[in-house]
């Protein structure tokens, strides 16, 4: 059996993934992340982008070859 994670994917895989994560943690937590970057002045786009890519670390990839 061959097990991949994230960084074992094409750049361009990458990026269309982190896209993916990005829209999908925003859905789900976008509006407790932009309270709590409210509250602590830091910046939303960051904090959405690093949640994404924990996020990212949690998929099962499935290739079919």
């Amino acid at each position: 059996m061959i097990y991949l994670n994230f960084t074992d994917l094409s750049e361009e895989a990458q990026e269309r993934l982190l896209e993916s994560s990005k829209k999908d943690v925003e859905h789900k937590f976008g509006d407790d992340i932009r309270k709590y970057a409210k509250e602590h002045c830091t910046n939303f786009e960051t904090m959405i982008e690093e949640e994404a890519l924990k996020n990212l670390y949690t998929y099962t990839y499935v290739f079919n070859i």
